[in-house]
């Protein structure tokens, strides 16, 4: 099995440089609109397109043959995935291009990238650290994308492919629960308390409603109006906010990831996490303020989910999900529905009692149990079957 890592590598171009990246990246991007508007919205391979346009791509947008290639391929893609979604494809915007190996190089001796432009191949130097190097050291990628950042950075985002580990032969599940008071908790114990982030949250939602109130120009009824270099400065700074809180979740994201995948690896086990497709459409629709609206879409779980994914198939350790339904709702020791209140889950019926993510997590362990290592001649995945099979939780 390969697996595919994107490395990020940010490219330090002259100012001449700059200017034909930009042109090429706007040039890339009027191409995929042109295509989406020129071809039936019903053609989604990338042959079919690139038979019917790839003269035209080349005669109206001067790029080069593969890049031309690289234009159908992105809006058929492009195009399958928002047919999966039920969506139109929207318009493309100039801020990346694709790369194969014959208009895209890695020459390590001096770390720098070949690239073709419209006016021809150019060599860009990279600024990239320690890890980067690593990662592509004695290496030869052979697809990668040219991507352009919301600071104005050029970034090249080169493909690794690396052969993954064969998945270990699991004796027992880690159940996982993802919650907004707890980020995440585990069935052997392991927590990840929301408070930080959760604070972290509000606190740059008090300075990012400070800054866009003052980077308005609308007047206010008790102040000034700010001048132009204020209200600029203001919005330099809200641009600056949300990359370090984008920055921080994903660094809170990558630490979990990591102790879960490491401590399943030394446990042999299976992760089991629950499947939140579409909760964010969900709870959007229960009448809520404002407040908690912003809190609600603010979770990162996808990202979680993915972190979890990929360092699972690097480490062997293999990654499913289960429905989410009842998991909270129903005792992990007899089956049935509980109470919950606050973080302190209740069972009136065989008298557990503890806490709530935990009993989640051992619901969700239960799941997964029956689903990796089912009993019998057919596929059971009845929760209790599952829980039978389970050491009991403590009484709290």
């Amino acid at each position: 099995m390969e697996q595919v890592l994107t490395l990020s590598c940010k490219l330090q171009p002259t100012p001449e440089q700059a200017l034909k990246i930009q042109a090429l990246l706007k040039a890339f991007a009027d191409a995929c609109n042109w295509v989406n508007q020129s071809v039936k919205p019903s053609v989604t391979s990338k042959i079919a397109i690139q038979s019917q346009v790839y003269q035209d791509i080349r005669a109206r947008f001067g790029l080069s043959a593969n890049q031309a290639v690289r234009v159908c391929a992105r809006v058929g893609t492009n195009r399958k995935t928002a047919k999966l979604k039920q969506k139109p494809v929207k318009a493309f915007r100039p801020t990346s291009a694709d790369y194969d190996a014959r208009i895209f190089a890695f020459r390590e001796q001096d770390l720098t990238v070949s690239l073709t432009l419209l006016e021809g191949r150019e060599h860009i130097k990279l600024d990239i650290g320690n890890y980067q190097r690593g990662r592509l050291k004695g290496r030869k990628p052979t697809s990668a994308q040219l991507c352009k950042h919301r600071d104005g950075s050029y970034h090249i985002h080169i493909q690794l492919t690396d052969e993954a580990p064969e998945p270990i032969k699991a004796d027992r599940v880690i159940g996982v629960d993802f919650g907004r008071r707890e980020i995440a908790k585990t069935s052997t114990g392991m927590g990840w308390d929301g408070k930080q982030l959760n604070q972290v949250r509000e606190r740059f939602s008090r300075v990012r409603a400070s800054l866009q109130k003052k980077a308005s120009r609308k007047r206010d009824a008790t102040r000034t109006k700010g001048t132009r270099s204020s209200r600029r400065r203001c919005r330099q700074v809200l641009q600056r906010l949300s990359g370090r809180e984008r920055r921080f979740q994903q660094w809170l994201n990558h630490t979990i990831s990591a102790a879960i995948i490491r401590e399943a690896k030394h446990l042999n086990a299976i992760v089991a996490i629950e499947d939140l497709t579409g909760i964010r459409d969900r709870t959007n629709q229960q009448p809520r303020n404002k407040t908690e609206r912003r809190r609600s879409n603010s979770w990162a779980f996808y990202q979680l989910r993915q972190f979890l994914s990929y360092k699972g198939i690097k480490e062997g350790v293999e990654i499913v999900v289960v429905p989410p339904a009842y998991t909270s709702q129903t005792c992990n020791r007899c089956n049935r529905i509980g109470r919950r209140s606050e973080k302190v889950f209740r069972c009136g019926h065989c008298g557990w009692h503890g806490d709530a993510d935990f009993n989640g997590a051992l619901n969700i362990a239960a799941l997964g149990l029956s689903v990796t290592q089912p009993r019998g001649s057919g596929l059971f995945c009845c929760l209790e079957q599952a829980v039978s099979g389970l050491p009991k939780a403590p009484l709290l």
